[in-house]
Formats: structure tokens, sequence, C-alpha cells
């Protein structure tokens, strides 16, 4: 690790960092600021009309007895506004317990020798005592208790403190949780088609680095993924032509039990070669999305599987909307019921609106699968038991895990559940109305 790297402003340390220091900065400044504006160390200076009222207490009383009600006419000519006059001793209407701002910065001017106190009658009525005893009365406006929270610095450091604090939770809130949110949205919207938007190698150091591995990720996997089906595909062309050619040789074998059981074989080889390329194939392309009347296809599934003998009940409503790629639908509960009729004699494909989902069970009659295998037999080449396997050209495993893979891809899942008295219930829940993901 660099020395000082943690202050690297293009990480996250970095940036939290310079944002606690700008913070404490900013918080040193408000409260500088605040100080020089309010000057607690500095005596207070009354407001104007009490500042004139003081003035005129200490004219008063440095004057002479006699020369007091000449120097009062003055005075109110000179403050009309103050109402200046002089109160017989004993007659002021004293205030109690008054908490008036002016009170306050007059007595510390006045000094020890006047006596400044609230009188009754009119607002903001204001008494002062010389030291001969006399009272003198004026109104100073703009009186009134200061309240105790405003302009206190403590208060201005406070609620400066605070700000600095949430506007950096909300930075690092965003700065984090947005990334995360986008590697999220990311690795549900995976796909190897190419239809998802790379990461946005955006924000700190540590998360474009993180945002850039998961792209290279990316590119690797849908590159050996299209390397592995190009293979198949090859081997799958290179396999067809001598095996049409073995099919042809066969023809001419005259035993017919060895010709037939040939020939059986090569179908065999033509079918796993078709069923694995059908479960490994990404080069397609992608089917659209796009509104399916889900009740009609298990409809149609039935009736196809009825018109071949077989016994395939529907149970349902007439009509179930949801957005789907129909042939893939189609195609997986195929395979559902293709696994269905080979080991029951009924089968049932039932569908159910359940809120937000359908769910579709297609039930059969067999001899089910033990609890311990359910998860194994979503696995693809992973055959049933002994009692659902009848023979080496029963199937491959692949019909459950496309199915499957095919649910996973409208959003939804597949499960296997037990049937009363006895069979197989495969289930398949897709949402009604979300956007289906592009899963490869």
């Amino acid at each position: 690790m660099k020395p000082f790297g943690f202050f690297h402003l293009k990480g996250i340390g970095g940036q939290i960092a310079a944002l606690v220091l700008a913070s404490t900065v900013a918080l040193h400044l408000v409260v500088t600021v605040a100080f020089l504006i309010t000057r607690p160390d500095r005596p207070d200076t009354p407001p104007d009309g009490a500042h004139q009222l003081t003035d005129a207490a200490l004219l008063l009383g440095s004057a002479d007895s006699g020369e007091r009600p000449r120097l009062v006419a003055d005075l109110t000519r000179a403050f009309p506004k103050l109402g200046i006059e002089m109160l017989a001793p004993g007659t002021a209407d004293v205030v109690e317990d008054s908490d008036n701002q002016h009170l306050h910065g007059m007595r510390r001017h006045l000094g020890h020798g006047y006596k400044v106190v609230q009188l009754g009658g009119p607002a903001h009525r204001i008494g002062v005592e010389l030291p001969d005893g006399s009272v003198i009365a004026g109104r100073v406006d703009g009186g009134g208790p200061r309240p105790w929270f405003w302009g206190a610095p403590w208060l201005v450091t406070l609620m400066t403190a605070f700000i600095c604090i949430t506007v950096l939770g909300l930075w690092a809130a965003r700065a984090l949780a947005t990334p995360l949110s986008s590697f999220a949205k990311a690795a549900e919207n995976f796909s190897l088609d190419g239809g998802a938007e790379p990461l946005p190698e955006r924000g700190p150091e540590e998360i474009r680095s993180v945002a850039r591995a998961l792209n290279r990720m990316h590119e690797r996997i849908a590159r050996l993924m299209s390397d592995r089906t190009r293979m198949l595909a090859a081997i799958s062309h290179d396999l067809r032509t001598p095996i049409t050619r073995l099919r042809l040789r066969a023809e001419f074998i005259e035993d017919e039990g060895n010709r037939k059981r040939m020939l059986i074989d090569l179908d065999q080889m033509r079918s796993m070669l078709e069923s694995v390329l059908s479960l490994l194939r990404n080069d397609r392309k992608i089917e659209a999305v796009t509104l399916v009347d889900i009740a009609s296809t298990l409809q149609l599934i039935a009736d196809q599987f009825g018109d071949m003998g077989h016994v395939v009940h529907y149970e349902g409503p007439l009509s179930a909307t949801a957005a789907a790629r129909p042939d893939d639908l189609h195609r997986g509960i195929t395979n559902l019921v293709e696994n269905a009729v080979r080991f029951g004699a009924e089968v049932t494909i039932r569908l159910d609106v359940a809120g937000s989902k359908l769910v579709i069970d297609v039930e059969d009659d067999g001899p089910g699968i033990s609890d311990a295998r359910k998860q194994e037999m979503l696995e693809p080449f992973v055959r049933g038991d002994d009692a659902r396997t009848m023979d080496d050209s029963t199937g491959f495993g692949l019909g459950l895990s496309i199915a499957r893979a095919i649910a996973l891809a409208h959003g939804g899942e597949l499960s296997l559940h037990d049937r009363e008295p006895h069979g197989l219930i495969v289930r398949m829940q897709l949402p009604v109305w979300q956007q289906p993901r592009l899963a490869a």
C-alpha cells in the first residue's frame, strides 16, 4: 500500500476524508463568522432608542434639580418618539421579573448608581431611577425578550455540524449504494446474447475496478460459452453424416432383428445429439416477448397429446394472459408432459392464477420421485430412479432441465412435488406481467 494512499482523491477513502476535512473547515468558518457577528465577549450595545434613553438619563443624573425640567423639555423635543417624562418618587408602576433585552444593555452602560426597570402601562416603557431617587420614563420600541435560541453560537455550531454530517452521510450512501445497485441489476440481467449493457466504469477508483473486473468476467464467460456452442455444433455436423451413412448401410442387413436394433441405436444417437444441442445452443435469435394466452397454449398441448393416444386433461380457466416467449413456453410444457405420459397412464395439466403469478402443474399417476433426488433431477443428464426409468431409450435426462431453464428465463421457477396417493407434480410458476429476463 502506498504511503498516504488513503488520501488519494480518486478512491472512496480519499473522497470521504476530503469531505470530512471540508466539512470541518466549513464548520469552523461558520462558527468564526457567528462569533464575529454576535461578539459575546463585547459589552452589549443597546439599540437606538435604548441608547438615547441611556444618554438622557446620564445627562439628567449629572444636572442640578432646577435644570432638569428644562432639560426634559429639550429632550422631549429632540427625541419625540421616546416620550421622556419625569415621574414623582414612588409613583412608578414597576413590572417584576421583566426580561427585556434593552434592560441588560442599559444597566451595563449606566452603572450601579442607576436602576433600570420595566414599567407597566404602554408597551416598551422603561423607567430609569437616577442616583438622587428621581425617575424618568420613556418608550423604547423593539423591546421584548430575546429568544434564548436565536443567534446563540452553540446553536449555529450544532446546526452546521448536523448539516455537514447529513451531507457526508447522503454522499456516502449515494456513492456506495448506487454502484452496488447497478451490480445487483447487472447480475439479474446477466445474459450471453449480448443484450445486457456493460456496467458503467465510473465513480471512485474501487468501484471502477470492480465494474471493470465484472465486465471482463462477463466477456470471458460469453466467449467460453460461444466456443463451447461452436464446438458442439461442429461435432453435431460431423456426426450426422456418419450416422446417416450407418443408417443406409443398416438397411442392407439381412437379419431383421439386428437391423431393427441397429436402427434403434442410430435413432437414439441422433435424438441425443439434437437434445444436447437444444439445451446448449445460445446462438439463435432470442424470441420476442409477447402477451400469450397461457390457457390456450396448455389446452393445445393437451389436445396434441390426446391425438397421439395419451390421456391428457386440462383443468383451469378458459383464458389467462401473461408476458412470455410463446415457442419457448410451448416447448417447456411439452417436455414436462412428455415425461409425464412416459411414466404415467393419465396426466392432468392444471392452471391456477394466484395474484401476480401463474402456477402450471403437470401431474401424473406414475411411481413418482424420491425426496432425496428431486433437486438432483432438475440437473442436465440426470435420469430418474429405477422406478421411473423403463429402459435406455426413454430419454437422456434433459427434459426437466430444459423446462427449468425456460422457467428461469421467464423470471419464474420449477419445482417437483409428490402427488397423492402416488405420482409426481411438476410445478412451473411464472410472473403474470413481469418482463422475462434475458438468460442464456
